[in-house]
């Protein structure tokens, strides 16, 4: 990356850092363009460069903290020696449920607006400014397991929407279990759900 383009991915991610800080912290319909540019420190003509509007800004905000979810887990995956794509997949969900455990406030943001459309732009990205391009890895994960994934993008689907819908009141409000009780559950029907999709190579 060369300096221009460090310069720019450090504006953005400025503009991230200072826009969920003022969404979580004061909320969104309070929060205006102007307050986010005046704390980032950048011109309004800089928030503009990268979005449209202030929905377009959390849209983008929800899939680079998404991004940087996987991105941590997956940092995390190489120190292992797992080579089983179920025992994988649950150390990247398990990862990524203890980060959300670990910051409540990210939870209740991506939580409350999270869409598989917005979710899948960062799963599927090829921005420049997300650390990892998950999709993408996931998919080598699956070949270096020497397993064919019938359907990749449903299975992934499936697994986030069953994540993402009954995580949060787990870890938020202990309902009805609390989250460390419901994953044995979570985590056999995960395993179910992937031993479905999967067919192993010959």
């Amino acid at each position: 990356m060369g300096r221009l383009d460090e310069k720019k991915k450090q504006k953005k991610d400025t503009l991230f850092t200072t826009a969920f800080e003022l969404f979580t912290s004061q909320g969104f319909n309070k929060t205006s363009i102007s307050d986010i540019v005046q704390q980032a420190g950048v011109a309004k003509g800089t928030f503009y460069l990268y979005f449209k509007d202030k929905y377009d800004v959390k849209n983008k905000l929800i899939a680079y903290k998404a991004s940087s979810l996987f991105s941590k887990a997956v940092r995390a995956l190489d120190e292992t020696t797992l080579t089983d794509f179920s025992d994988i997949m649950i150390f990247l969900i398990d990862h990524i449920i203890n980060q959300l455990e670990e910051n409540t406030n990210l939870l209740r943001f991506i939580a409350k607006d999270l869409s598989w459309g917005i979710f899948k732009s960062a799963l599927l990205s090829n921005d420049e400014h997300m650390d990892t391009d998950f999709y993408d890895r996931y998919l080598m994960l699956a070949k270096e397991c020497n397993v064919t994934l019938n359907n990749p993008e449903i299975l992934l689907f499936m697994i986030v929407e069953l994540v993402g819908a009954s995580c949060y009141n787990c870890i938020l409000n202990s309902t009805p279990l609390t989250i460390e009780e419901y994953k044995p559950f979570l985590y056999q029907s995960i395993r179910s759900m992937i031993a479905t999709q999967i067919q192993t190579n010959s």
